[in-house]
């Protein structure tokens, strides 16, 4: 109940309408936290991927929403970063969750989630990591019309901490209230909850977002083998 009341301020609802010249169409919904004092937020994707990227909103566990750009995305990480637009936004309503060591992560370590499963904002779940160093493939965009290489995310987190659609963007944290993880995709076969949970790890976003935030992407090196 203490982590809760310590971290929950800071988890936030990310929403966007899909722009009209995709073919697809409606709002996308998932979770994010407060990753500075100057209003940026971490979420996946493809949360947003889609989504007029001036015209996000994010919703606080108060009820408060503020609009919010994106500043930087990474598909090959699925991760996203955004930014508050709202100057007048309350400074103490800004409170970063701090990023924890995943490489420390232990196979049975307490973990707790927390976000907006099916829109049910500030919901916490808990459970154990359940494994480390998976591989997901990378996110394939729907909105994009170019051929994308099968590439896959590594040193990803397993946990059975219950992530269900929603999820998608809010934190993964340690029993000390620190960001160890991004929930990030389930394995299903129905979509919903199957005790098979991925989260992009922690030194992942510590890498990649200050990139995201400074160029707007991250070149990833790699290897092109024939």
């Amino acid at each position: 109940t203490d982590l809760f009341e310590e971290t929950q301020q800071s988890a936030v609802q990310v929403s966007g309408t899909i722009s009209e010249d995709t073919p697809f169409l409606g709002a996308s919904l998932g979770s994010g936290f407060v990753y500075d004092n100057i209003g940026h937020i971490i979420t996946n994707y493809h949360v947003v991927a889609g989504s007029n990227p001036d015209d996000i909103s994010i919703t606080f566990i108060d009820g408060t929403v503020y609009s919010a750009s994106v500043v930087g995305t990474d598909q090959y990480s699925d991760l996203a970063v955004l930014r508050v637009q709202d100057d007048d936004i309350p400074t103490d309503k800004l409170i970063p969750l701090p990023l924890g060591n995943s490489s420390a992560l232990l196979v049975g370590q307490e973990v707790v989630a927390i976000g907006n499963p099916f829109g049910l904002s500030g919901s916490m779940t808990e459970g154990i990591v359940s494994g480390l160093n998976r591989l997901i493939p990378v996110y394939q965009d729907p909105f994009s019309n170019v051929a994308e290489p099968a590439f896959s995310i590594p040193d990803v987190i397993q946990t059975d901490a219950a992530i269900n659609p929603g999820n998608s963007g809010g934190p993964l944290l340690n029993i000390q209230g620190e960001v160890i993880g991004i929930n990030s995709a389930i394995f299903s076969t129905t979509g919903g909850f199957a005790g098979v949970g991925f989260a992009i790890p922690s030194n992942t976003i510590a890498k990649i977002a200050p990139e995201l935030i400074e160029r707007g992407s991250f070149q990833h090196p790699w290897l092109g083998v024939s």
